[in-house]
């Protein structure tokens, strides 16, 4: 084992790194070391296909001694690579071997990169030929997520963004068509940029969908991907797709969207990520812009377009050729996914008749995100590892509901981590704008990080206010969130009260109690008391003991309120109450 004179965190960033270097307190060759050994270490993570070792990274160690470090914004920088990026000498597989060839020139991103002193160390295992969200879909390996092995990484930038995560670089590049550059952000609690289409080249990179594809980074900071950016982006007069779209100044957009309505959630830790959402809206809200609840059924439909429609040829067109050539080379649930393309369904008629659709859907986003930044959960859920392999399709589809859209209506995104969703499960969102507005998502970004939440305090809810009942309004209206489904101490017992409509009293038994379904939601310290005070007798907010043995506020029920109330008990709560139609 390898030991450096300074301990090198697992949150490698950018500045961290120059100023040891600038005080000598680490080498870029020491930092090397501790990289290769780190990657070796986590070995049946399945981060890496051309995992990091001295002797490939060597010659650009040894060419720093010919830069001068304050010439070269990322000097001694150690960057992963994607597999389906360039990296000169090394193999490029797309996590294909049967395709794999050795480029002579580095990818046009990092030929910049490595101008600018940056170290590449190796390439980072994918979702075959870019064409999957779950980081599963690899013949080396299912990536495993940085936190909790037994979850999904996402994809398909697997490695590159558990690469990042795990300590093994302080940035890595990943490639972006349906969210493979913010998904795999979001699930391993990383900063993942997108830049407007174009303005990173994509030249060197395997496509996936050609007209689509952006090179993406993915970070532990938002200082690290603008540092990035500075370097990378820029046109390439030899790539077709190249465009210049500068990087506007930081400016605060003049309103923050959100979609209105109650978002879909899915797998294992879906309820919680309801409530991280719900967290996350509220600190858009403390940011200080304007909030405003929009309709985000136009972005659902470009999103349906990319694997509903005739986009999915464009992979065909790319990668149709090899696989006729190479029959049984490819992943099965991959080739399954390409060869979609290239059954005749989609002919010369469909694809216009989806560009004309989609343009109209251009005209309403731009119209929609004049002078705005939307914000959506990056991701609604996430799987187990084995869930995902038992229904693939379903799985991945899930995992694009709120990405799919972007690069079709030629937006910038940034992926920014938002905390929890459970232990050791970070949740995420995604800041949009319309092309060249970068600066809008940096501003907004900053001020989210830096956002307070208002002082809450969480309410047991038993009743009508419950999710989707008639009172469910009432809280809403008092700013509380709902948090999570819960029970009791089996030391309650329920009765349904003659009020109109009628309401469930719950009363503390001094023996021969339940434990009892209810919700815990979250209110704000300062809309509480004006809650508390319009409940009417004999209802008011006590202490209830859940049955972790934690004591909370929520709804109770005086006993005299409950004389001759009808015991409702044996329904376990009131949700079954109502479904038993009592």
């Amino acid at each position: 084992m390898t030991t450096t004179r300074t301990e090198i965190p697992v949150r490698i960033t950018i500045a961290w790194l120059k100023e040891q270097y600038a005080a000598g307190t680490l080498t870029p060759e020491e930092v090397a070391e501790e990289l290769v050994r780190r990657a070796n270490e986590d070995g049946e993570r399945n981060v890496w296909i051309t995992p990091p070792s001295m002797e490939r990274i060597r010659p650009y160690l040894e060419r720093l001694r010919e830069i001068e470090p304050s010439a070269a914004p990322l000097w001694g920088v150690p960057f992963a690579v994607k597999d389906n990026i360039d990296v000169a000498r090394l193999p490029t597989t797309a996590a294909c071997a049967a395709f794999a060839y050795v480029p002579e020139a580095h990818a046009s991103v990092v030929e910049r990169l490595v101008a600018a002193g940056a170290v590449p160390i190796g390439k980072t295992n994918l979702d075959q030929f870019a064409t999957g969200l779950v980081g599963t879909r690899s013949p080396y390996g299912e990536t495993h997520n940085a936190l909790r092995s037994e979850l999904i990484s996402g994809g398909s930038s697997s490695g590159s963004a558990v690469a990042v995560a795990r300590g093994h670089a302080a940035f890595a590049l990943g490639t972006d068509t349906a969210g493979s550059g913010r998904v795999p952000a979001a699930l391993n609690g990383l900063f993942g940029w997108k830049p407007s289409l174009g303005a990173w080249p994509t030249r060197g990179v395997v496509p996936a969908c050609e007209s689509l594809d952006c090179v993406t980074a993915f970070a532990h900071s938002l200082e690290d991907a603008l540092e990035v950016d500075a370097v990378a982006r820029g046109r390439d007069a030899a790539d077709p797709w190249s465009r210049d779209v500068p990087r506007a100044a930081a400016t605060p957009p003049a309103r923050l969207l959100i979609p209105k309505g109650r978002l879909e959630f899915y797998g294992p830790y879906a309820e919680a990520y309801e409530a991280a959402w719900s967290a996350a809206v509220e600190r858009l809200e403390a940011t200080g812009l304007p909030v405003e609840r929009v309709d985000v059924d136009l972005f659902a439909q470009a999103a349906e377009i990319l694997y509903g429609g005739p986009w999915v040829a464009e992979r065909w067109a790319g990668l149709g050729p090899f696989l006729e050539a190479h029959p049984g080379a490819a992943w099965p649930v991959t080739e399954r996914v390409l060869r979609s393309g290239g059954n005749g369904t989609y002919d010369a008629a469909s694809v216009f008749s989806a560009m004309h659709k989609l343009q109209r859907l251009k005209l309403e986003a731009a119209k929609l995100l004049e002078n705005a930044a939307l914000a959506m959960p990056t991701c609604g859920g996430t799987w187990t590892r084995e869930q995902v392999r038992k229904d693939p399709i379903a799985a991945n589809s899930a995992m694009g509901k709120y990405t799919n859209h972007c690069n079709l209506l030629d937006l910038c995104a940034l992926a920014v981590p938002a905390g929890e969703a459970a232990p050791d499960v970070p949740f995420g969102i995604t800041l949009f704008a319309s092309s060249g507005e970068e600066g809008r998502l940096e501003w907004a970004a900053r001020r989210f990080a830096t956002a307070v939440r208002r002082p809450t305090t969480p309410v047991a809810v038993c009743g009508l206010h419950m999710r989707g009942l008639p009172l469910e309004p009432q809280m809403l209206a008092h700013g509380a969130r709902f948090v999570r489904e819960d029970a009791t101490a089996e030391k309650y017992r329920m009765y349904r009260l003659p009020t109109v409509p009628a309401k469930p009293g719950l009363v503390k038994a001094e023996a021969g109690g339940a434990s009892l379904r209810l919700e815990i939601w979250e209110m704000p310290l300062e809309t509480f008391g004006a809650f508390v005070a319009g409940i009417p007798a004999p209802l008011g907010i006590g202490k209830v003991e859940l049955r972790d043995g934690t004591e909370v506020p929520g709804f109770v029920c005086e006993a005299v309120g409950a004389v001759g109330a009808q015991d409702i008990t044996a329904d376990g709560g009131w949700r079954r109450t109502e479904a038993n139609g009592r």
